[in-house]
C-alpha cells in the first residue's frame, strides 16, 4: 500500500536521487510508408447488419452487399527525434488518431502496412514500456486525489526492486515537474464528480506515464477541452519534457499561432494523405513555393487547416476555389516535391528496414534484452499487485458503494417493509412468505442490477493500465473481487437489522444471523450475475436490459407468484438463484412439522400456499450447494469474458 505522507518523501535530493530529469535512453521514431485501412458496411462485423443482410439478399449469395475498404492513412512517412516536439495536425477525420495509436503499439498489425521503427528497430515490449501514451479522454479513478492517483500508479509500475518510499518519491517529482503541487491533495473529479480543472487533470495523465520516465511520449489530442491560455501552459510544459531528451509526439486540432511556435516539426494530414512533414518554422514557405500562400498574415496553423480541408488561398479573397482539386494538388505536390525528401532522409539510416508484421532479428533481441536488463523493467509480485489494487479498489469505491442515494433507497426499504409487516405473526404464513419473497425481489435486482455496470464502466481505464503492463488480469479481478465484499455485504446488513425486528420474524439470535447469512450469500451471487453479464456483453445498456430480463424470469419461477409452473419453464427455478434463497428463508421461519401443523388450522387459500411449501421441500444443504455453484460460476464466467479483451 502506499506509504502515509509522512514517508512518502524524506528529502529533494531523494526525490532528485530517484527520477531523473534527464532521459537516460533517447529514441529516435521512424515511420515509413504507414497505411492503414479498415473495411466498413453490413459485412464487416457480426452486428444485426449481418442478418438484415442475409435476409434481404438470400443468405448472402451473390447479390450480398460485400464490405468497402476504407483507407485511414495513406503511405505516411516521417520521423520523430529526441529533444523535439513533432505536432501532427489535420481535420477531424484526417487520421491522426490513429496515425498515433499505431506508433505507441495500441493497434492491431494485421490492419497495417509499413514499417514503424525505434532506433531502427522494431518495437518491442522492453520498448513499448518506455513509450507512454496519453489518450485523448483522461482515464483516471475521479475520487483518488492527484497524489494518490500517483502514488497507486508507482506503485504499481516502478520495478520490483524499488523501495516504497522511492516509489512515492518518484510521485512526488513528477508532481513538482508537471507543476502539481497546489492541486496534489484534490480529487481528479470527471464530467460528475467536481475536481481538478481540465488543464491540470491532463497534466495528471501525462504524470501517469512520465512516471516511468520514458523516452517517448505520444499524446493525442493534448490540449482538446483547453482554452488558449491553458493549451500553451500544456505545451509548454511537453516541450520542457522534450529538450531534456524526450521524443515528443502530439496531435492538435486547432493550435493557435503561440503554441505552433513551439513545435520543432509539423506533420499535416489531410483524409489519411499527408501534405506536409517538415520543420514547422518551413510550412509556410513550402506551401508558397507550391503555389498555395495566404495574401496577409494569419496563424501558420489555421493556414494548413484550411489546406487541409480544401480551402486554398481565393478563400481569402472572397472566392471558393474547388476543394477535391485543391486536395489533389496539395497532394500531387508534396509527392513530386517534398515527399521523395522525405522519405530518403527517414530512410538514410534504416537500412533493411522490417515490416510492422515482421520478427524482430536476434540482434535486436540481444540489444533490447541488454537495455531491459539495464533498465530494471520487471513486474512487481502477484500479491504486491493484488494488495496495491485491493487498497485502490477500497479507497474509489466507498464513494460509490455509500453515497447518499444508495444508502437512502436501502434505508427506505426496509422502513417501508418493517412498517408494511410490522410484528407479523407466525400463523400468518402468506403475509411472511410474501416478505420473504420482497427480500428476495428487492436484493435480487438491487444487487445485480448495480454491478452490471463494473466491468463496461471501468473498461477504459482496465485496458489502458493493462497496455501499460500495471498487472496482470488475475490480481486485478481478485483484488476487484475482495474489494466489493465489504462494501457489497454492509448494506444489507444494515437493511436486516432495521427490518428484520420491525416485522416480527422468528425471535431468535441464531435464526437472525443465518437470515444474514442466506441473504448475504444470496447478493453475492446476484452481484456475480451483474459482473458476468456486464463483462460479456460490455455495454451498459444492453447488459442493464438482460440482466433485468433474466432476474424477471428467475422472480417468476422463484416458487411464490405462480403455483402451477407449466412444463416448460419449469427448469427454469433450479437455476435460478432467487429459488434457492427463497427457499433457504423460509426454512429458516418455518420447519416441516410448523408449516404441517400451521396448515391444520388453515383458513382462506393459505392451505394451498402451505401445501406447495410442503410439497416443494427443498434441502437445504442441496441450496446451499447451489448458490455456491453459482457464486463461482458467474466470476469464472466475467474471468473469461475479461480476458477475451484485447489490451
Amino acid at each position: 500500500m502506499p506509504p502515509n505522507n509522512t514517508q512518502e518523501v524524506d528529502s529533494k535530493t531523494d526525490s532528485s536521487s530517484f527520477f531523473s530529469s534527464t532521459c537516460s535512453y533517447p529514441l529516435t521514431l521512424q515511420f515509413i510508408d504507414v497505411t492503414y485501412r479498415i473495411k466498413v458496411g453490413p459485412a464487416s462485423d457480426g452486428s444485426p447488419g449481418r442478418l438484415k443482410r442475409i435476409f434481404h439478399h438470400g443468405g448472402g449469395g451473390a447479390g450480398a452487399a460485400n464490405p468497402e475498404e476504407r483507407t485511414i492513412l495513406n503511405a505516411v512517412t516521417g520521423r520523430a527525434v529526441p529533444g523535439e516536439i513533432l505536432a501532427v495536425l489535420g481535420p477531424s477525420g484526417s487520421g491522426k488518431s490513429t496515425l498515433l495509436s499505431i506508433l505507441a503499439g495500441r493497434l492491431p498489425n494485421r490492419a497495417s502496412s509499413g514499417s514503424v521503427l525505434y532506433n531502427n528497430r522494431r518495437l518491442t515490449r522492453s520498448v513499448a514500456k518506455r513509450t507512454g501514451f496519453v489518450s485523448q479522454d483522461d482515464l483516471l479513478y475521479p475520487h483518488l486525489t492527484v497524489r494518490e492517483t500517483l502514488l497507486f500508479c508507482a506503485m504499481l509500475r516502478l520495478p520490483e526492486g524499488t523501495t516504497p518510499a522511492a516509489k512515492a518519491a518518484a510521485a512526488e517529482a513528477v508532481i513538482a515537474e508537471l507543476g502539481l503541487g497546489r492541486c496534489a491533495d484534490s480529487v481528479v473529479g470527471n464530467a460528475f464528480v467536481r475536481g481538478v480543472s481540465g488543464g491540470e487533470r491532463k497534466r495528471v495523465s501525462i504524470a501517469h506515464e512520465m512516471l516511468v520516465n520514458p523516452s517517448a511520449l505520444i499524446l493525442d489530442e493534448p490540449t482538446s477541452g483547453l482554452d488558449s491560455t491553458a493549451a500553451a501552459r500544456l505545451i509548454a510544459t511537453l516541450a520542457g519534457l522534450a529538450r531534456k531528451g524526450r521524443t515528443v509526439v502530439a496531435s492538435v486540432h486547432q493550435p493557435s499561432s503561440r503554441v505552433y511556435q513551439m513545435f520543432d516539426s509539423v506533420l499535416l494530414l489531410a483524409e489519411g494523405n499527408c501534405f506536409y512533414f517538415g520543420p514547422g518554422k518551413d510550412a509556410m514557405d513550402y506551401f508558397g513555393s507550391v503555389g498555395f500562400a495566404p495574401s496577409f498574415h494569419v496563424n501558420p496553423a489555421d493556414f494548413m487547416l484550411d489546406l487541409a480541408n480544401g480551402f486554398a488561398e481565393m478563400d481569402y479573397q472572397g472566392d471558393h476555389a474547388d476543394k477535391s482539386s485543391v486536395k489533389q494538388a496539395l497532394i500531387s505536390s508534396y509527392n513530386r516535391v517534398l515527399g521523395p525528401k522525405v522519405k530518403a532522409s527517414t530512410t538514410a539510416a534504416v537500412g533493411d528496414a522490417p515490416h510492422i508484421g515482421s520478427q524482430r532479428s536476434s540482434t535486436s533481441d540481444h540489444q533490447e534484452k541488454k537495455y531491459s536488463g539495464s533498465s530494471s523493467s520487471s513486474r512487481i509480485s502477484w500479491f504486491r499487485q493484488f494488495t496495491i489494487l485491493l487498497h485502490r479498489s477500497l479507497k474509489e469505491r466507498r464513494h460509490e458503494a455509500f453515497n447518499s442515494l444508495r444508502v437512502f433507497q436501502v434505508m427506505a426499504a426496509a422502513f417501508l417493509a418493517g412498517f408494511m409487516w410490522w410484528h407479523s405473526k407466525m400463523y400468518n404464513v402468506q403475509d411472511r412468505l410474501g416478505l420473504l419473497f420482497f427480500i428476495s425481489i428487492f436484493w435480487g435486482v438491487f444487487a445485480s442490477f448495480n454491478s452490471v455496470f463494473t466491468f463496461p464502466q471501468e473498461r477504459a481505464i482496465f485496458v489502458k493500465e493493462r497496455s501499460s503492463g500495471m498487472y496482470t488480469l488475475s490480481s486485478y479481478f481478485m483484488a476487484r473481487m475482495a474489494g466489493d465484499l465489504p462494501m457489497e455485504l454492509i448494506l444489507p446488513t444494515l437493511f436486516m437489522l432495521i427490518m428484520y425486528w420491525m416485522a416480527g420474524l422468528r425471535p431468535d439470535v441464531g435464526a437472525f444471523f443465518l437470515t444474514v447469512a442466506v441473504l448475504l450469500g444470496y447478493v453475492l451471487v446476484a452481484q456475480g450475475l451483474g459482473l458476468a453479464v456486464g463483462a460479456i456483453i460490455m455495454d451498459a445498456k444492453q447488459a442493464s436490459t438482460l440482466v433485468t430480463i433474466t432476474m424477471l424470469a428467475f422472480l417468476l419461477t422463484g416458487g411464490f407468484y405462480v403455483q402451477n409452473v407449466p412444463s416448460c419453464m419449469t427448469w427454469v427455478k433450479y437455476i435460478s438463484f432467487t429459488f434457492y434463497c427463497y427457499k433457504l428463508l423460509v426454512a429458516v421461519q418455518y420447519n416441516a412439522h410448523e408449516l404441517a401443523s400451521l396448515g391444520l388450522s388453515h383458513h382462506g387459500n393459505r392451505k394451498d400456499i402451505i401445501a406447495q411449501e410442503l410439497e416443494e421441500q427443498v434441502s437445504a444443504t442441496l441450496c446451499v450447494v447451489a448458490l455456491l455453484v453459482m457464486f463461482v460460476g458467474y466470476r469464472c464466467l466475467a474471468y473469461i469474458a475479461l480476458r477475451r479483451i484485447k489490451t
